[in-house]
């Protein structure tokens, strides 16, 4: 389901650093500002594929998704998350899959159990996890939970009511306050995990159940799989974390990002957010950062968010090298120039555009390869242009990354520190001298080992 989390945003003020000038091209002498403190970034290392089943075929999904296991394979993907296969609801629907009928039932359409089994010990064979989405804040019309009225949101004159607030009147709005659901609920999700073996969840509207339901629930969970389980949060708040989830949204930072592209905002306020973002992150969790996801491409696809194939992908470069656990949905890795209901099924051709998933391979290969990049410190330079600056920083290597988030040659001065030295462009490992001054094509981007 969507969330606007960008109404959502809270305002903050930074805390104000000490400011040296920046090396602007009109003549400034000092070094470019750092912006903030480093920020360590810390805990499993989890590159995520976002699977929505409508896009592969009409007929046996699941055999359909593991067939392209190797493809997943070669992007360094180690979770896969599946958005909802269960039964879908017909009583007022809109054709929503998270309008959950049964939640121990298949969606038809979409396999077997035996073809879901069969992907899931293929994943976990290729060291994949497997994720599937769950939907804890309602039920289709036609649930046969609806018979335990007790189990709903109901109003003033005892009728159940869709989510307050939600405008999502396709589905009906559990009642948390009744523990008989709540044991149902659980007993729902172990039986995915004990039938089929997958690895955990991720929680749709994490935020519109209560916090005491996702301890219970993942207290139970890890009693069946250990500290193997994996826990995803659809929402913005570092609350999450304390409910035991390991990794919640980058929703802020994903926003601001196509904000900064559209030309609304600055490149500060992207290190300002991501900042935001990391504050009250426990050590060993992550944020989850996207270009777009499901609810994202339904609107607008990352080309055409980003401004064309050279602009999404320098946007993924931002996305996966500044921190968290970068995220790919299935056909962004393909270039697909449109938007993409999830309401439905849409058939992609994966072979549609190799070479545009040959460079998304090759930005994976330098994430995966580089402990920087993975778990570094980040050190953001201030650039008031079009040009975002940074460094990620480990024991063992410095990694600098410069993009050009515009579609105009940009000129910038490179980080005096590094200004004469030799880099590794790690784009084609060729070796080189990093200038002073750094003329960048648009939307071209260098990331170097230093």
């Amino acid at each position: 389901m969507k969330i606007d989390y960008k109404k959502l945003r809270i305002l903050f003020f930074p805390v104000l650093l000490p400011l040296y000038l920046f090396i602007s091209c009109s003549g400034t002498t000092e070094d470019p500002l750092i912006t903030d403190p480093p920020v360590e970034e810390t805990g499993n290392e989890w590159v995520i594929y976002e699977v929505y089943p409508g896009l592969f075929t009409e007929k046996n999904v699941f055999n359909e998704v593991a067939s392209r296991l190797d493809d997943l394979e070669k992007l360094h993907i180690n979770v896969i998350w599946i958005m909802p296969v269960y039964e879908q609801g017909e009583l007022k629907a809109i054709g929503s899959p998270y309008c959950i009928k049964d939640y121990k039932k298949l969606n038809d359409d979409y396999g077997t159990m035996n073809e879901f089994k069969s992907l899931v010990t293929n994943a976990h064979a290729k060291g994949m996890k497997v994720i599937l989405d769950w939907v804890a804040n309602h039920t289709s019309w036609d649930n046969n939970w609806i018979e335990n009225k007790s189990w709903y949101t109901q109003d003033t004159n005892g009728n159940i009511v869709s989510p307050p607030g939600m405008n999502w009147n396709d589905v009906a709005d559990l009642n948390y306050a009744n523990s008989q659901m709540r044991l149902e609920m659980i007993n729902a999700m172990k039986y995915w995990i004990t039938e089929t073996g997958i690895d955990g969840y991720r929680c749709d509207y994490a935020e519109g159940v209560p916090g005491d339901f996702w301890e219970d629930a993942i207290q139970e969970l890890k009693a069946i799989k250990g500290d193997d389980l994996l826990m995803l949060a659809e929402g913005g708040n570092t609350n999450l974390f304390s409910y035991g989830f390991d990794m919640v949204y980058g929703w802020d930072f994903a926003y601001k990002l196509q904000d900064l592209y559209s030309g609304k905002t600055t490149v500060k306020s992207i290190f300002d957010t991501h900042q935001k973002e990391y504050q009250g992150v426990p050590e060993g969790k992550q944020r989850m950062r996207y270009i777009t996801n499901h609810d994202m491409a339904s609107e607008h696809s990352p080309l055409q968010a980003y401004k064309g194939e050279k602009g999404a992908l320098s946007a993924f470069v931002i996305a996966a090298t500044m921190g968290g656990s970068p995220m790919i949905y299935s056909s962004q890795e393909i270039g697909y120039p449109s938007a993409l209901s999830f309401f439905g099924f849409r058939e992609i051709d994966w072979e549609s555009n190799i070479s545009y998933f040959d460079q998304y391979r090759m930005i994976m290969d330098i994430y995966t390869s580089s402990e920087a990049l993975r778990k570094g410190e980040l050190k953001s330079y201030d650039n008031t242009g079009k040009v975002i600056s940074f460094l990620r920083k480990s024991n063992n290597e410095k990694v600098l990354i410069m993009v050009n988030t515009s579609d105009q040659v940009q000129e910038t001065k490179i980080p005096i520190e590094f200004a004469h030295e030799k880099g590794k462009d790690l784009t084609n490992q060729s070796t080189e001298t990093l200038p002073s001054i750094l003329t960048l094509q648009p939307f071209q981007f260098k990331i170097w080992q230093l």
